[in-house]
């Protein structure tokens, strides 16, 4: 799933929640060491290596504080880079130049890093059909930039919040007494509600899985913590009757097992919580 959440109104709305964390009333150290007016040029240097991500941003942030600004981008969201290259410059007033500077780092740091990882493990899973999907495994206020990040790099969105499907995780499940009672209460909840409303549901065991299918409704079953094995016989059970995801602590080291196994898609949280931003600065020359 991939959802139209990247709007205009949605950016600028970030950018200026970000900007009124960061400059409050004013960048005093520019405001007192710098001539009011003076004009100057930065660019953007990367030094690691990764696949990119938030130039496009970047360039909103500019525009967003200052229309005057002129931004050149000599590289785009998904291009890989190396140390030394230049990412883009940024020209015009210097005020404006150094109130932009840490958040454009900070998105294209971060951005830079998520990408970069779920471009590394789709890698590692190309022979096969599975889609790396992210979670709500999000940073508080930044879920947007890293699941934007995420489609750069290639992988999937998973749903975007609470709101967009039921995605019955093994709390609801117990919860409401089961596999079944949980398919039926969430059935009759779209019906009663009028709501367009797809349903996942977790599966723990291949019992789970075979309740799962004799209750029925569920687009896409989630194989959790299960073994590759276990999730072969799952995804033989399913095939053609709903879409498979595997979930449980995948990593790097184990993704490819997961995806032989004939998944349609391998949910990861690191890709937003454990992956390492890419080291860039911005410079005046």
């Amino acid at each position: 799933m991939q959802y139209n959440y990247l709007t205009t109104v949605a950016i600028d709305t970030f950018i200026d929640h970000a900007l009124a964390e960061d400059v409050g009333d004013g960048d005093h150290t520019s405001l007192a060491s710098i001539p009011e007016g003076q004009q100057g040029k930065a660019q953007l240097i990367l030094k690691d290596t990764g696949v990119l991500a938030g130039v496009e941003l970047a360039s909103r942030i500019f525009e967003r504080i200052d229309p005057t600004l002129h931004v050149t981008l000599n590289m785009k969201d998904g291009d890989s880079f190396e140390p030394g290259q230049i990412a883009l410059t940024v020209s015009g007033s210097v005020h404006s130049i150094l109130l932009a500077e840490r958040l454009v780092l900070n998105t294209m740091q971060r951005m830079s890093g998520i990408a970069s990882y779920t471009h590394d493990l789709q890698s590692l899973i190309a022979h096969t059909k599975a889609k790396v999907l992210d979670t709500r495994k999000t940073t508080p206020n930044f879920r947007m930039m890293e699941k934007w990040a995420v489609q750069i790099g290639g992988g999937v969105n998973h749903r975007y919040g609470l709101f967009d499907m039921i995605l019955l995780k093994d709390n609801h499940v117990d919860f409401s007494g089961g596999i079944k009672n949980a398919l039926e209460n969430s059935k009759a909840y779209i019906k009663k509600t009028g709501r367009d409303l797809k349903i996942e549901i977790e599966t723990r065991s291949i019992a789970e899985v075979k309740e799962a299918l004799l209750e029925g409704g569920a687009f896409r079953i989630m194989l959790d913590n299960m073994s590759p094995v276990l999730m072969k016989e799952a995804v033989a059970l399913i095939k053609g009757k709903a879409e498979t995801e595997a979930s449980g602590g995948i990593n790097e080291h184990t993704i490819v097992a997961v995806a032989e196994s004939g998944v349609d898609y391998i949910s990861i949280g690191s890709l937003s919580h454990s992956y390492k931003s890419k080291d860039m600065s911005l410079k005046a020359f």
